[in-house]
This record gives C-alpha cells, sequence and structure tokens, in this order.
C-alpha cells in the first residue's frame, strides 16, 4: 500500500464505546499484521454527548483486558468534512450509517461502510451499544470488533479495495 496511507474512520453515537473501541482494535491489528505503517485511523460520534471526553471506562477497562489501549482517546462529534479527509468510513449500526448517508454528497458515499459487514463469525448487522448493559455487553462488543476488523484488514491487504 504505499504512497498516501489508507484513512479510516470509526463512527457511533457518543464516540466512547463502540467507536474508539473499533479504532483501538483497528490500530493493534494493522500494526501487528505489518500494515499500520499504511493506515491512518480515527474514531467519531454522530452525536456531541462527550465531546473531549476519553472512552467510557467499563470499555477501557474490558479492551485493556485484550491489549487494547483506549486511554488516550478523546471523543469528538463527526463533521461533514469528515467524507474529504477519511478514505473510509465505518458506521456501528444501520442507525449510523442511515444518518451519514443522509450526511455524504454523492462523490463520497462510496466511502461509507457498515462495520458488521465485514465479519465473518457474527451475522448480526449491528454492533449493539454496550452502553447501558454491563460486561458481558463489553465483552461480545469486542468479539464482534475483534472478527469485523480482522475480516476489514483482509479487505484492505487486497490488491484492489473498494
Amino acid at each position: 500500500m504505499g504512497g498516501k496511507p489508507l484513512s479510516v474512520l470509526f463512527v457511533c453515537t457518543g464516540n466512547i464505546c463502540r467507536s474508539p473501541t473499533a479504532e483501538a482494535i483497528f490500530r493493534k491489528l494493522a500494526a501487528d499484521s505489518g500494515m499500520g505503517e499504511g493506515i491512518l485511523s480515527d474514531s467519531a460520534g454522530t452525536h456531541g454527548y462527550h465531546i473531549g471526553e476519553p472512552p467510557d471506562p467499563r470499555s477501557q477497562d474490558s479492551a485493556a483486558g485484550r491489549g487494547y489501549d483506549l486511554s488516550g482517546l478523546r471523543a469528538r462529534r463527526f463533521e461533514r468534512a469528515d467524507f474529504e479527509r477519511f478514505d473510509l468510513i465505518v458506521a456501528m449500526d444501520r442507525g449510523h450509517f442511515a444518518m451519514l448517508s443522509g450526511m455524504a454528497r454523492p462523490p463520497t458515499a462510496h466511502k461509507l461502510k457498515l462495520m458488521m459487514s465485514y465479519a465473518r463469525r457474527f451475522k448480526e448487522l449491528d454492533v449493539p451499544d454496550p452502553y447501558y448493559g454491563g460486561p458481558r455487553d463489553f465483552e461480545r462488543v469486542l468479539d464482534m470488533l475483534e472478527d469485523a476488523v480482522r475480516g476489514l484488514l483482509d479487505s484492505l491487504a487486497q490488491p484492489t479495495r473498494s
């Protein structure tokens, strides 16, 4: 993947649970696979509820248990300009996908993908929001995101990517 680094943005609602977790998993697995140098990643929320805040402590704890560090991440809100800044924008669920689709202009709409479209082991279309759940919900999100991130990285490693 020579030339300009590929840039990927992960998007959920408040940018404190799902999308920062996806970003951290993506960064670590990309680095572990030797692809880290050629990929930039970030995360954002469709809503500005938590701008500037670190990820939810439960997300941080669950992720840390698997070797992912979310501590340096801070929530930000998705901006329409992100369609220009990023090569790929990955929505955590169909609600985010619909909201982002409504913001996309035709020349950038192709950049929008659904996170679970890359999953291999899970058939769900949406990554569930663990915010109002318990520890098992955060662990399930990690399982789903690890699976989907591996599929995403495999798709990016292909000579022709969409």
